[in-house]
């Protein structure tokens, strides 16, 4: 009997082993702020992955940009294939140069290369080559005016403001008052030829711009 009596308290004991509500419920609130905890961290990953793949994003394009600059500036045209005539004009957001153009199994040209500015996105047109002045001439009022109609092409958006600086031979350091570069009425001599372009790029969100400085021409 006495067996017996321990077997039924066992059996009782087992059949009333588990969780109780409560422990249940501290198990159920444990889960859920372990997966609260890990869903936060892998939002905060991918919202940083997301960043780094804008911000690296925005620095390819700008280094494409200026790649392309950095190519026209390296060929701009020299004062003996161009007397008495302005190479560069640069201004807040706009800059205009010739470079010399070569191809294969022909003369070297000169091409007019407008870079501009406008609601936030920077593009760069360019004109035929040419191997006429005047023709040249014309080609550079056209793109000093901004009635060029040739297609442009987009380097970069979201750019706030780009602003230049020329180093011009003989005088003080960095120049920002790029008119220097005009010959004075009625003179014969040709204008300071710079040497250095200094180029900073802000972009929208950017707390500093990037800046980069070219060498003129075969410097």
């Amino acid at each position: 009997m006495r067996n017996r009596s321990i077997e039924n308290s066992g059996a009782r004991a087992a059949k009333h082993k588990g969780l109780t509500l409560v422990e249940l419920l501290v198990a159920i609130s444990v889960l859920g702020f372990v997966a609260v905890l890990g869903w936060r961290g892998l939002d905060g990953i991918v919202r940083a992955r997301i960043a780094l793949t804008s911000d690296l994003e925005q620095t390819r394009g700008m280094q494409l940009a200026f790649a392309q600059l950095q190519s026209d500036c390296a060929h701009l045209v020299g004062p003996s294939a161009l007397p008495n005539r302005v190479p560069l004009a640069a201004g807040q957001g706009r800059l205009t140069l010739v470079r010399t153009v070569f191809a294969d199994n022909q003369p070297s040209r000169l091409q007019v290369i407008a870079y501009r500015v406008r609601d936030g996105v920077l593009t760069r047109r360019e004109s035929a080559p040419t191997r006429d002045l005047r023709e040249l001439d014309s080609l550079w009022l056209i793109a000093e005016n901004d009635i060029d109609t040739s297609q442009a092409v987009v380097l970069k958006s979201d750019v706030t403001a780009l602003t230049m600086r020329l180093w011009v031979s003989g005088g003080n350091g960095w120049r920002t008052d790029l008119d220097v570069l005009t010959p004075a009425a009625g003179s014969t001599a040709s204008p300071p030829l710079p040497t250095g372009l200094e180029v900073t790029m802000q972009l929208r969100g950017r707390d500093t711009g990037m800046l980069k400085i070219f060498l003129l021409g075969a410097v």
